[in-house]
């Protein structure tokens, strides 16, 4: 019986991965009963049981998972790989049954309609429309960090622990839940990844894990960065599978925080946006509006590209090679340099709004 469960698991691998790539023509379908049917509960289900636990559960998880990966090795290595027929079927069993976990508790999501459809507005922008949200940017920015620090040149500095940075990430939803009912987040599940250090020299911020949907956020980067990251990560939580959604999601959920430090650190990670993206198409401006930033601005960046400079290693392309070509095989073609989607959601989300 076992070999025929296998058996039959194994074969309907690629049947899913068939289901799936089909289901990608449908984003409304995927959103209507998906994204806004399913996934609202399981989401809600998992938050409110594993939530409560003051561990993740999914880093356990993605332990327990190489542990039994390394104990197949060693096995087969001992086998010198005999008996293939055995192994390959009980193998992709099992991965059968971490794909179609992933993608129902949180995977369809990549294949939902994109946030400017949901949101009514376009996804696509002009310079000039770019280079006045980046001015209104830049004098927002340097009003919400001369009122924090009371001096231009000064860096800042986040007064909160990180664990209260965490607590306080939820209230950016809240405050916004009246506009967009889709980001409710009474139910939090948002934590301490216990890989902070390997995700730091991985040259990662967070992650979120599909299978519990717990937030993991990692907390040894620059306190300045945590607001817009833990926000990213709550953004994945609710179903905004995207990268460049999330990161828009980030910056309009701490823009709107009640706190002025998450405001800073929400207008200052959109800025960083814009004015990439002004550099690729007008270096010359790009160049000149940075030069209005205050120096104390400047810092904060600084702090954020030394830290992650003073953590590189040999490795990390290769991690960021694989999570990209993993973000390129989930309907996100432009793997995780999307800035230019991030950028048309911020100019038309102003332009429609009249705000940020």
């Amino acid at each position: 019986m076992k070999k025929k469960v296998a058996l039959i698991l194994a074969l309907f691998l690629p049947v899913q991965i068939i289901l799936i790539k089909l289901l990608g023509n449908y984003p409304l379908f995927v959103e209507k009963w998906y994204s806004n049917g399913i996934f609202p509960v399981t989401s809600v289900l998992l938050r409110r049981t594993l939530g409560i636990l003051p561990f993740s559960l999914g880093d356990l998880l993605y332990a327990f998972l190489v542990i039994m990966l390394v104990r197949w090795l060693v096995i087969r290595i001992k086998e010198k790989f005999r008996a293939p027929q055995r192994w390959i079927i009980n193998a992709l069993a099992v991965l059968s049954v971490i794909y179609f976990s992933f993608n129902l508790f949180w995977g369809f999501n990549y294949y939902r309609l994109p946030l400017h459809a949901a949101l009514e507005i376009e996804n696509d922008y002009t310079t000039e429309e770019l280079i006045e949200l980046t001015q209104d940017l830049i004098k927002t920015s340097n009003e919400l960090h001369l009122s924090i620090t009371g001096n231009d040149s000064v860096m800042v500095m986040i007064p909160y622990s990180k664990a209260e940075i965490l607590e306080l990430s939820k209230e950016g939803y809240q405050n916004i839940e009246d506009d967009f009912p889709e980001l409710d987040y009474h139910i939090p599940s948002l934590k301490k990844s216990i890989y902070s250090l390997p995700l730091t020299y991985m040259g990662f911020n967070g992650y979120l894990n599909p299978l519990t949907n717990e937030g993991q956020v990692n907390t040894r980067i620059v306190a300045y960065k945590i607001p817009t990251t833990a926000s990213h990560e709550i953004g994945h939580q609710l179903g905004f599978a995207k990268e460049n959604e999330a990161n828009f999601l980030a910056c309009l959920t701490t823009m709107n925080h009640p706190d002025e430090y998450f405001n800073y650190s929400g207008y200052t990670f959109a800025l960083s946006y814009c004015l990439s993206e002004l550099y690729r198409r007008d270096p010359e401006l790009a160049e000149k509006f940075a030069d209005q930033l205050n120096y104390g601005i400047k810092e904060n960046y600084r702090e954020v590209q030394e830290f992650w400079e003073s953590h590189k290693n040999p490795f990390e392309p290769i991690f960021m090679y694989a999570y990209d070509s993993f973000l390129v095989a989930n309907n996100q073609p432009g793997g995780m340099k999307s800035y230019s989607y991030v950028v048309a959601l911020l100019v038309n989300y102003h332009k429609s709004r009249g705000k940020l």
